[in-house]
């Protein structure tokens, strides 16, 4: 392959887990901060009381609560990495649950699942239309996208489920005729509770542990499985493939590849077609929990989607942690209101950190900021028992807007993101 698709995404050879999550270092020094990780969550839960930071419970329902978030992220990394933003993941979610809803009464969970990636796949071929063929603006495409989906299924509803006799309305549909089956890991959730037993202790750093591996192997639903594995499936398909490099450089230099012979038109259309699919599955996922379609069931995930994508810099791993992460923040405030509180003490903790790192680089300005900001969390933590139900509520939101504003310094999407390509003007 010629230098020119040799893009600014190119770097020295790394270990694949290192290149699955953050793009560079080591595997090692991924699963340092893994482990440092965990031992902050456990001295938290020991300082404060609140078993739930760690409990199996809130650990099962972040995984429930990311997967749909991750697999919109997942859609956008696609269409973003062959050049086309996405803004239009909510509505795609959104075609996909009503999809699921209607192919899921009448002929169960497997055809809920092909009904909802085949109307999210919909959505993504008319961006694709709109944004590739006719130039359309990206942005003005995604959001007309969302306006229309949210009218259409409305429509579809009043058309198919009013006096349906399996029941629904201008709102669901009917409840689904099967569900998908559950999994546990041999060994770890099976048999002798022995990983609830060790939990149950309150030990630090052990217990912890158990927790986390049990809400991680007990009872996951098939779909939950089939999203996790598509996000190391799909790094060795964009990264380890030629197909994956021909994709990605035409999210880098489109003129440079079509000059190669590369079908830069084929390959965003592949790229957008599977975005709105992945990002139906999201919307099959949430029908999944709740058994049944409802109207605005996606609650803007879509575009926490995007900013999960955003958040791991346009890299697999990277929005596997921004989704994990929006979801443990979602599950918590569901889980206990004064468990979020403790969140500040993690806060406080982690800006003291960023507050000695920034002194010990000479940068004084930014290291004072983050200690008085760690200093004004740490008093909050001491002098608040209980948080308002309308913070609380709003905590998922306010996590994700602190990690995007602490992490926007260091991103770089794919230089051609966003643009309209026409062959011969480049």
């Amino acid at each position: 392959m010629s230098s020119a698709l040799r893009t600014s995404d190119a770097r020295p050879a790394r270990g694949p887990v290192a290149e699955l999550f953050l793009g560079g270092g080591t595997a090692r020094r991924v699963t340092w901060i893994l482990v440092a990780i965990v031992v902050l969550f456990s001295a938290v839960r020991v300082i404060s009381g609140e078993q739930a930071l760690t409990s199996s419970s809130t650990i099962a329902a972040a995984l429930l609560l990311a997967v749909p978030i991750g697999l919109a992220a997942l859609g956008g990394l696609f269409a973003e990495r062959a050049g086309v933003v996405n803004i239009g993941l909510d509505g795609m979610m959104t075609l996909g649950t009503w999809g699921a809803g209607f192919a899921g009464y009448q002929w169960g969970w497997a055809a809920a699942l092909v009904g909802g990636i085949l109307f999210g796949a919909l959505g993504g071929l008319l961006h694709a239309v709109a944004t590739v063929t006719f130039g359309v603006d990206h942005v003005v495409s995604g959001v007309a996208i969302n306006i229309l989906a949210a009218g259409l299924v409305r429509f579809l509803s009043e058309l198919f489920y009013t006096d349906n006799p399996a029941g629904g309305g201008v709102t669901q549909s009917p409840a689904l005729s099967s569900r998908p089956p559950e999994l546990s890991l041999p060994v770890l959730s099976s048999g002798p509770d022995l990983l609830g037993d060790l939990e149950r202790q309150g030990w630090f750093l052990l217990s912890d542990a158990a927790g986390i591996l049990r809400g991680l192997t007990s009872g996951v639903g098939v779909l939950t499985i089939l999203a996790v594995l598509l996000v190391p499936a799909s790094y060795l398909l964009l990264w380890r493939t030629a197909f994956g490099l021909r994709l990605r450089s035409c999210g880098e230099n489109p003129a440079a590849a079509d000059s190669l012979g590369v079908p830069v038109y084929r390959l965003k259309y592949i790229a957008v077609i599977v975005s709105g699919g992945l990002a139906g599955m999201g919307g099959v996922f949430l029908v999944f929990i709740a058994g049944i379609y409802r109207e605005a069931q996606t609650n803007g995930r879509g575009f926490i989607g995007l900013a999960a994508l955003i958040f791991g810099n346009w890299r697999p791993g990277g929005l596997a942690a921004g989704a994990g992460l929006f979801g443990y923040a979602d599950a918590l405030q569901l889980r206990s209101r004064s468990a979020v509180v403790a969140l500040l003490l993690l806060l406080a903790v982690l800006l003291a950190a960023v507050a000695v790192v920034q002194v010990l680089r000479g940068k004084l300005l930014q290291g004072v900021t983050a200690g008085i900001f760690a200093v004004g969390s740490l008093i909050a933590y001491l002098t608040i028992d209980e948080l308002p139900p309308g913070i609380v509520s709003f905590t998922p939101h306010l996590v994700t807007l602190l990690v995007l504003s602490l992490a926007s310094q260091r991103l770089r999407m794919p230089k051609a993101d966003g643009l309209v390509y026409r062959r011969g003007e480049h």
